[in-house]
């Protein structure tokens, strides 16, 4: 595969985002499958995981600390805190929480889950609005200087709390949203990483799963589980799916001109856009795995290319990418 910067480290240019193995999208694949995927990712090439403490409060950090720490020198380990699952009256609850002393004690108990003695790349997941973001990146620099951390990361944040937090610490990687259907990083947060030699990690790089292609009527979102994410999301609802349904035809057979899946066509289209851009796909199914690394060999003209973002782009898509709760919670810039 071909290889990427991310901060001081070179990995595949596709990684893998492990939260579905645990999290977000309803039921998860019982631990075997899960340990079987991260196998099969491992020996397809895939050198960047990704996982963070809020991922099944602690239990993919459990996941990936056991089935991947015997091979621990053959990738970057990635993962997240300032998000968390903290024990309330009604179950535990996930909590925004970006004081000094919690990220600290959330990295203390990361290393536990996660086998390891470093961590190469820790990301701030979401920036606690009740806490400068100044002190927040501050502790992290104290796990650098311990030797618990290698990199620092942040993720959903602005260009201009990207500089903030530079100005503390270099930052290694910024991770949001990106894709075809999501352009927000395109205001001024990729041009921001560029500039200060920030790596672009792009989640959700396949539209949680509408750049698939696989979905084509109302009745499929029907069909998802009852704690599936996307539910809450405006784009999969109403009118608004039904109007992003209506792009599909056009982009399936761009897929088709340009010899690929639609999934690779999303993936194959974000590595065009930068070098400093790791897109990094989750799933859990093994033939999707392999699809998706596979993308890593696409190049797309620049005709089509231009066609293709024609289609599928801020103005074509219907409905804002977070409902308003989960949007007041993140920092990046909205157009």
């Amino acid at each position: 595969m071909q290889q990427r910067k991310l901060g001081p480290f070179q990995v595949g240019a596709i990684s893998l985002g492990c939260m579905n193995l645990s999290h977000a999208y309803g039921v998860p694949p019982s631990p075997e499958q899960g340990e079987a995927l991260l196998l099969k990712a491992l020996d397809l090439g895939v050198t960047h995981f990704d996982t963070a403490a809020l991922y099944g409060f602690g239990a993919n950090e459990t996941l990936v600390g056991r089935v991947l720490s015997p091979h621990r020198s053959r990738f970057t380990l990635a993962s997240k805190c300032g998000m968390t699952g903290v024990n309330g009256e009604g179950g535990v609850k996930r909590v925004i929480d970006g004081r000094p002393e919690s990220l600290k004690r959330t990295c203390e108990e990361a290393l536990q889950r996660l086998r390891t003695d470093v961590i190469d790349l820790y990301y701030l997941h979401r920036w606690d609005k009740q806490v400068p973001v100044e002190d927040s990146v501050g502790a992290l620099a104290d796990l650098v200087r311990e030797g618990k951390i290698r990199a620092i990361g942040l993720s959903e944040v602005s260009a201009g709390t990207l500089r903030r937090a530079h100005a503390v610490h270099p930052v290694a990687a910024l991770q949001t949203e990106y894709s075809l259907w999501t352009r927000n990083a395109e205001i001024a947060v990729l041009d921001a990483c560029r500039e200060l030699g920030v790596s672009f990690v792009a989640f959700s790089p396949i539209g949680r799963g509408f750049l698939a292609g696989a979905l084509s009527t109302p009745a499929d979102i029907a069909a998802f589980d009852a704690k599936d994410i996307r539910r809450a999301m405006p784009r999969f609802q109403g009118d608004d799916f039904a109007a992003n349904l209506r792009l599909l035809d056009g982009y399936r057979a761009l897929a088709r001109e340009a010899g690929c899946t639609p999934a690779q066509l999303a993936l194959a289209w974000l590595l065009g856009r930068g070098e400093h851009i790791l897109p990094i796909p989750g799933t859990t199914s093994a033939a999707h795995l392999e699809e998706n690394v596979k993308a890593a060999e696409v190049t797309l003209s620049t005709g089509l290319a231009a066609r293709l973002e024609a289609l599928i782009d801020r103005r074509t898509v219907a409905g804002p990418r977070y409902n308003a709760a989960t949007q007041a919670e993140i920092d990046t810039e909205e157009f």
